[in-house]
C-alpha cells in the first residue's frame, strides 16, 4: 500500500481550508520550513505522521519543536529536507556535501517560493520545492505538491495550485 504524502512550505503562519482539503486525504505531511506560528501546525488535519524543519523566519518556538535537517527512510526511499536548499545544480552551502553523505533519492527543501521538480544527474537524487502556501512573498500562485511512495519509487507526482496569493 502506498503511502500518500502532501509536501508544503512557506506558510509564513498562513494556512486555509482550502490547504487543508487537501492534506486530509494524504497519510504524512512533510513542512519544508518558514511555519512562521505554531499554530500553522496545529491546524494541520489530525492522524497523520508530520515531519518538518524550521526556516529562516521560524523563531526558537519553532526551532525548539523542528530540526534544521530532517533524514530518514519512507517505504524505501530516502529523503533529506531542510529549508535553505538551493537548486540543481547551484545548492545553497553546504547542500552538496549533505547530498553526498546521506544519498537520498529525494531531496526536499523550501525557500524560494517557486514550485520546481527535477531530477538532478549529478546527485542521483529528485529534487522538490513545493513553493509556498502562505500569502506572504513575491509568488503569483500558492501551490503544494502530492505523491504517493511506494516501495522504493516516488509516483502519482502532481502540482496543486491553491489560489492566487492574496485571493
Amino acid at each position: 500500500m502506498p503511502t500518500k504524502i502532501a509536501l508544503i512550505s512557506d506558510s509564513h503562519s498562513y494556512i486555509d481550508h482550502i490547504t487543508c482539503s487537501y492534506l486530509e486525504d494524504c497519510d504524512e505531511i512533510w513542512h519544508a520550513g518558514d511555519i512562521g506560528s505554531l499554530a500553522v501546525m496545529e491546524t494541520l488535519p489530525k492522524g497523520k505522521t508530520i515531519r518538518a524543519v524550521f526556516g529562516n523566519i521560524d523563531d526558537s518556538e519553532i526551532q525548539y519543536h523542528y530540526p534544521e535537517w530532517l533524514n530518514f527512510e519512507q517505504d524505501g526511499v530516502g529523503v533529506l529536507m531542510t529549508h535553505i536548499g538551493g537548486k540543481p545544480p547551484r545548492y545553497a552551502k553546504g547542500v552538496k556535501s549533505m547530498i553526498k553523505t546521506h544519498k537520498p533519492k529525494l531531496f526536499v527543501c523550501g525557500h524560494s517560493h517557486i514550485c520546481k521538480v527535477v531530477f538532478d544527474p549529478e546527485s542521483n537524487c529528485l529534487y522538490m520545492n513545493p513553493g509556498a502556501i502562505g500569502q506572504h512573498g513575491f509568488h503569483i500562485m500558492r501551490t503544494l505538491l502530492l505523491f504517493d511512495l511506494d516501495q522504493g519509487q516516488i509516483k502519482n507526482l502532481r502540482v496543486v495550485e491553491l489560489g492566487k496569493r492574496g485571493k
